[in-house]
């Protein structure tokens, strides 16, 4: 496959211009996006914790990765065990470079024995495949038509389920499945990036007005809105949600170092980086952590951490929780200084103080996103 650089485009972009956002001057993944909307993405974050928000998250690269070596090469690829995931499944993964270095993370859609979709963000997980992909015989298609609609937040099932035929509600996490929705042949998915229960729709470009329109329709009178890329950040920091690469400091940050270690499986007989990252394993220089910060603002990312005066640590991600009501930060800081209740200092503009707190900070049990009573 030949790696285009070019701009894409959301059809989307007229209904996030007719909300405010400005589309020139942020982008993502070779994509504009809505940063902000006219509305406060306090605003905006209040609706998916109470309602449900609408995102337009179609930044992602969509890979179609099929033939009959597709499993064979995604597991030689990843980190984790593609073949333990069965059709209808997805799963969090990971790709390393040969020194065990983290260069993108992607979620792997399982379609059929053969046939997968890879999602991916900011990494360099096309740059990394097109080597291997040559020793297997596997096609590998990036889908620039696609649109993913996502709806997150405690109504978003009520909102969607009269939409659709199939039983939405007994769909599990990290699940999905091909159905219709207000007509329009999609692919379902429960998933998201907020912290709460919500719903991915992926659909083709030529319906993605009539999908949007219809959610924001279907869910008027029950406060669904749309919701920017400055409120996804709020929501997926206050769900401790990592954002590669800005939570991976070190430029060659390991999985171990992000506390990843779930999506790595060291019981393969193979794959890319495996040696290095069985080496690097106990011999971390970092975990990222979650931070209480004493403040009425938002840190800024990068901001050097210390105790005592011995630099020990940098932040990562950050933002300021209206609905917690306190700024909050994660950090790569390093193993001797992460025990819950280290009082640290972060210095940006003056020496802020700082306690390492359990993550996430919002729904420490995820029982918004996996309550115990359901699927």
């Amino acid at each position: 496959m030949s790696l285009n650089k070019e701009t894409r485009q959301s059809v989307l972009n007229d209904r996030h211009a007719a909300l405010g956002a400005d589309l020139t001057t942020t982008s993502w993944n070779d994509m504009p996006i809505p940063q902000n909307y006219k509305t406060d993405p306090y605003e905006e974050t209040a609706a998916v914790r109470y309602r449900a928000g609408l995102f337009d998250v179609s930044a992602l690269k969509m890979l179609n990765v099929s033939g009959p070596d597709a499993l064979k090469f995604l597991n030689q690829l990843l980190t984790s065990d593609v073949s333990k995931a069965k059709p209808g499944e997805s799963h969090i993964s990971n790709i390393v470079n040969e020194d065990g270095a983290l260069i993108d993370d992607v979620l792997v859609y399982v379609d059929g024995p053969n046939e997968f979709r890879v999602s991916h963000g900011g990494g360099a997980f096309e740059e990394g495949m097109l080597p291997l992909a040559e020793k297997y015989n596997v096609s590998i298609r990036r889908d620039n038509d696609v649109h993913i609609l996502s709806l997150q937040g405690p109504v978003a099932l009520e909102v969607l389920a009269p939409h659709t035929p199939m039983d939405l509600a007994g769909l599990p996490y990290f699940q999905h499945r091909k159905t219709t929705i207000f007509g329009k042949p999609v692919s379902i998915a429960r998933g998201g990036y907020s912290a709460e229960r919500g719903y991915e729709v992926f659909c083709s470009a030529k319906d993605a007005h009539f999908i949007w329109d219809s959610i924001l329709e279907a869910g008027k009178d029950r406060g669904v809105m749309p919701a920017s890329w400055s409120c996804l950040d709020i929501v997926r920091v206050e769900g401790g949600l990592l954002f590669f690469p800005f939570d991976m400091t070190h430029g060659d940050t390991t999985p171990w170092e992000v506390r990843a270690d779930w999506t790595v499986d060291l019981s393969k007989p193979d794959f890319v980086g495996k040696k290095a990252l069985e080496a690097k394993k106990g011999k971390e220089r970092s975990f990222i952590v979650g931070l209480d910060v004493e403040s009425d603002r938002a840190i800024e990312p990068l901001s050097k951490i210390t105790v005592n005066g011995k630099q020990v640590g940098v932040v990562t991600s950050t933002t300021f929780s209206k609905h917690l009501m306190k700024s909050i930060a994660m950090a790569q800081i390093e193993p001797a200084y992460t025990k819950l209740g280290t009082e640290v200092v972060i210095h940006d503009k003056g020496e802020v103080p700082a306690v390492v707190v359990r993550m996430p900070f919002y729904d420490p049990l995820r029982l918004r996103t996996h309550p115990r009573d359901a699927k």
